[in-house]
Formats: C-alpha cells, structure tokens, sequence
C-alpha cells in the first residue's frame, strides 16, 4: 500500500491521543496532514460534523482516531464502524493502548446520497455522530430508544 492509499485520518481539535494523564491538559490540535482534502465534499461533511459538536463533548473524546476508509471490512452493509473501549468501561489499567478507530465508509454513504449533496452532508453527519456516541458508550439500543438510530 503507498501513502496515497493510506486511510484519511483525522487527529481531532479536542481530542486525546494518549490516555488522559495528571500531568497535562493538553490536547492534540489538528495536524497539517490530516486536514480535510481541498474540496472534497466527504472529508468537508466530517470536518462540519466534528465541529458541530459542543466543546465540552469533543474535549471528553479521548484516545480515538477517525478515518475515511472506501469499503467496510468483508462487504459487510455498514456506514460507520467504531472499534475500541467505550469511556465508560474504561478503568484504570487501561494505558498504553491503540486509540479507538472509528471508520467512516465512503462508498456506501456515497452511493446512499445517490449524488445529493445536502444528503450527502445529512447521512455523513448522522454516522460519524452516531459512532461518536458509541464512544460515549451509548448503545445501538440506547440510541433506537432515544430515536436517534
């Protein structure tokens, strides 16, 4: 695989990328190489979806990554997919581990907008919010319930 085929991966204002420590309160700011590309309309939705959040939600993500990947694994019929350990069932073991991914498909929401642009930007928001949640530890079920599948 060359670069240019690595996966767009945003490393979010915001954001920890290193577990939480009690010695700094920094947070990551948005590097020069995974900005949004120049006038794509997918990388702009999830760039308009992340900053839509409230600060205080964004500055609670930690240690997660967000990638733009074509395909989900194995044609499985999926928008999204968020891998890793929810912020509620962390403790405190948990250090020095990978951060969460959470992967945006690019061609089933692509070809769900069916060209739209105003969906385009409705279906991309609406999944990277709803893996978001999942790092926030709120079920598919919790979600239904909320009406907010």
């Amino acid at each position: 695989m060359t670069v240019d085929e690595q996966p767009t991966l945003y490393t979010l204002v915001g954001v920890i990328l290193a577990p939480p420590s009690t010695d700094s309160g920094i947070v990551a700011e948005m590097d020069a190489r995974s900005e949004p590309g120049l006038n794509d309309p997918f990388e702009e939705a999830i760039d308009n979806a992340l900053s839509s959040l409230p600060a205080d939600l964004r500055a609670a993500m930690s240690n997660v990554e967000i990638v733009v990947e074509d395909e989900p694994p194995d044609g499985r019929p999926l928008l999204g997919l968020y891998r890793g350990v929810p912020l509620p069932r962390r403790s405190s073991t948990y250090s020095g581990v990978l951060p969460d991914k959470i992967s945006i498909f690019r061609g089933p929401i692509t070809r769900l907008a069916a060209g739209d642009a105003d969906r385009l930007l409705q279906e991309v928001r609406h999944v990277v919010l709803h893996e978001i949640a999942h790092h926030f530890g709120i079920s598919d079920e919790r979600l239904i319930e909320l009406d907010r599948y």
